[in-house]
């Protein structure tokens, strides 16, 4: 029987989320044999330093395309915001899972359970690793201070109980879902920009959102734009049994709606530079760069 390698972190999060897809490969794949390989990565390896203060790229994904090049593995599985906006040359992205939950939570420390972030103290430190979250919740709660938390999810989780550092920390819904803790959301809302999109198909129309802000709040843009994309029912977004894998190459979905697709991504940001996207950005970066 022939063995796929599956190249994968080694945080529990990434394991589970990587076994969910050798789950439905081997479904589909009932002949082939699976075999996981977890690793390391540098962003595994740095804990004490901020994302964005480390300088270096691909963080979470450079070891693994190592091995992907040196034929150790046969494939990888990344959570998508961990992949570099430019691949290395000859990789692709094969597949996309079903997105889980794309929202953030606010998690409290015990002692704060029952708060939101609008009702935490003055001066309540609040931790995440993400420049996006902190220029999105420096803008909406200017009473609130921020400061960078690292480590896998059962690292962070740990920190915010046991220490008195953070009166809450910032995760994805998704990864809290995953791990089977979703009693510890107490409030809903790439990493390294503070930038963010968001998507939606709906009866033929394909919803873009795309927002850009300055790194201490005080400046933001959001545009969101709209095209018609002719595709079959069954890929807009809707019921729990619509496909788990859409491959890339979306092979079903007619050249013209994809075409349709990437130009609106395209017009968007078009759009948000004409209405000074770049100045806001070349700001954070100098900051960022300064700290």
């Amino acid at each position: 029987m022939r063995v796929i390698r599956v190249g994968t972190r080694k945080s529990q999060l990434a394991r589970i989320q990587t076994d969910s897809v050798v789950a439905m490969l081997r479904a589909l794949y009932p002949g082939l044999q699976f075999e996981i390989v977890a690793m390391s990565t540098t962003g595994d390896k740095i804990l004490d330093t901020a994302l964005s203060k480390i300088g270096e790229k691909s963080l979470f994904t450079k070891e693994l395309e190592h091995a992907l090049e040196k034929n150790e593995v046969d494939l990888i599985v990344h959570s998508l915001k961990d992949l570099p906006t430019v691949l290395p040359p000859g990789f692709t992205v094969g597949a996309i899972c079903k997105r889980e939950n794309p929202y953030d939570a606010v998690v409290f420390h015990p002692k704060f359970v029952g708060k939101t972030l609008e009702t935490l103290p003055e001066r309540s430190i609040v931790g995440t690793s993400s420049l996006r979250r902190v220029a999105q919740l420096q803008r909406r709660y200017p009473h609130l201070e921020f400061k960078s938390i690292r480590g896998n999810l059962n690292t962070r989780l740990r920190k915010l109980d046991e220490q008195q550092e953070f009166s809450a920390i910032v995760l994805a819904v998704a990864g809290l879902q995953r791990m089977g803790w979703q009693n510890r959301v107490g409030q809903e809302g790439g990493c390294s920009v503070p930038v963010a999109v968001h998507t939606v198909v709906k009866d033929g129309q394909l919803y873009l959102t795309g927002g850009v802000w300055s790194l201490d709040g005080s400046d933001s843009m959001q545009e969101t734009m709209q095209a018609t994309i002719h595709i079959p029912a069954q890929h807009e977004d809707g019921p729990e049994d619509d496909p788990q894998l859409v491959g890339i190459t979306a092979r079903n979905i007619p050249r013209g709606a994809q075409l349709a697709a990437e130009n609106l991504g395209i017009s968007l940001a078009a759009l948000l530079l004409n209405k000074g996207a770049k100045n806001i950005l070349d700001v954070a970066r100098q900051l960022n760069d300064a700290h």
